[in-house]
């Protein structure tokens, strides 16, 4: 079966670095699962830059809702790199879907996969206590998909300050 990976970490932590570094040494080449959706100018900037930086050795499938089915379709080609869990926990939610449903079947899939999987994610729960229901709705929805996901991992790591600390 595959390795399935976790890299959390803060915003600008170096968690996609770590996970691209992390992907490419397991083949290539490699597939990028990109779970953003360019909604406004700035995020197109990001993605732009995302792909900028990216080499030849990366096939990029953009896939911002259906995980389960993209790591099915792709599985057997090489090692995968999703990033971000955390945007994709926010698609589901903003297209008002059960996130719940979706984590689980994520998670049920993991076990399955016969190439590797890397998975980026943000820690969010270190900060304040969010001021409205909505952010607080999706902090602890991320809280608990990132447990989920943990605790399916074979390895766990923590980006702090461009460094990865292994967890699991």
């Amino acid at each position: 079966m595959g390795k399935t990976i976790l890299i959390t970490g803060g915003a600008r932590s170096g968690k996609s670095g770590i996970a691209e570094t992390m992907a490419l040494s397991l083949g290539r080449p490699a597939t990028y699962i990109a779970t953003a959706e360019a909604r406004d100018a700035e995020m197109e900037a990001r993605i732009a830059a995302h792909r900028a930086r990216r080499s030849d050795a990366w096939i990029t499938r953009a896939e911002p809702l259906d995980l389960p089915g993209v790591l099915a379709d792709t599985d057997g080609t090489g090692p995968r790199l999703v990033d971000c869990l955390t945007l994709w926990l926010t698609n589901l939610m903003l297209a008002e879907a059960d996130w719940q449903v979706a984590s689980r079947a994520l998670v049920a899939a993991l076990p399955v996969q016969r190439s590797p999987v890397v998975f980026v994610t943000n820690e969010v729960g270190m900060g304040i206590v969010p001021d409205n229901a909505l952010a607080r709705a999706f902090r602890d929805a991320a809280g608990l998909l990132n447990q989920w996901v943990a605790a399916a991992a074979d390895e766990v790591y923590l980006a702090v300050s461009g460094l990865p600390l292994k967890v699991k």
